[in-house]
C-alpha cells in the first residue's frame, strides 16, 4: 500500500518516463482504479505540478512542470531518507538480537520470515560471524514486520 507521497512520486516518474501514458496505463502501473488516478492527476494539476494538453480528439498528454520536477526530486529524497531510517532501525534490532544469541555462545541462527527485513537480518548475521542455517538446533530469529525476536529451541 503506497502512501500519497509515494503514489505521487510513482505517477510523476511514470509520466516522465512515458509521456504518452494514459490514465488506464497509469492505473495499471500503480494497481489502482482509473478513478483513483483521475483524482490524483486533478490534484497534481490544481497544484501546478502537471499540465494537460490535448494530443488527439480523445487523448490527453500529461506534462510535468518545473514545479513538478522539483516535487519529484523532493519526494525522491524523502523516500530515500525514510528507507535509510527503516534500514537503521532494522539493523539496530538485528544487532540486539545477535548480541542476545552471542551471549549463549551460539555460532549459528535460523531466520524465520521473508522479505527485505529477513534479507537484512541474514546479511547482518553473516557480517557478525553467525552462520545462517535452515535446520538444526540453532536459535531462531523470528521476524514480525519490523520486529525481530530471538526464539530458543524450547520455544521461550
Amino acid at each position: 500500500m503506497l502512501t500519497e507521497n509515494e503514489r505521487d512520486l510513482s505517477l510523476l516518474e511514470h509520466i516522465e518516463e512515458y509521456p504518452d501514458a494514459t490514465q488506464a496505463t497509469l492505473a495499471a502501473h500503480l494497481g489502482v482504479a482509473v478513478g483513483t488516478i483521475n483524482w490524483h492527476l486533478k490534484r497534481l494539476i490544481e497544484k501546478g505540478y502537471i499540465k494537460v494538453r490535448r494530443a488527439e480528439r480523445k487523448k490527453l498528454k500529461y506534462i510535468i512542470t518545473p514545479e513538478g520536477l522539483a516535487l519529484r526530486a523532493r519526494l525522491t529524497l524523502d523516500y530515500i531518507q525514510n528507507q535509510f531510517k527503516l534500514y537503521r532501525l532494522v539493523r539496530e534490532r538485528v544487532l540486539e538480537a545477535v548480541a542476545e544469541v552471542r551471549n549463549t555462545e551460539a555460532t549459528a541462527v535460523r531466520i524465520e520470515g521473508s522479505g527485505d527485513v529477513a534479507e537484512i537480518c541474514r546479511l547482518i548475521c553473516i557480517e557478525q560471524g553467525l552462520e545462517v542455517v535452515s535446520d538444526g538446533h540453532a536459535p531462531v530469529l523470528r521476524i514480525d514486520q519490523l520486529k525481530i525476536f530471538v526464539v530458543w529451541e524450547d520455544g521461550a
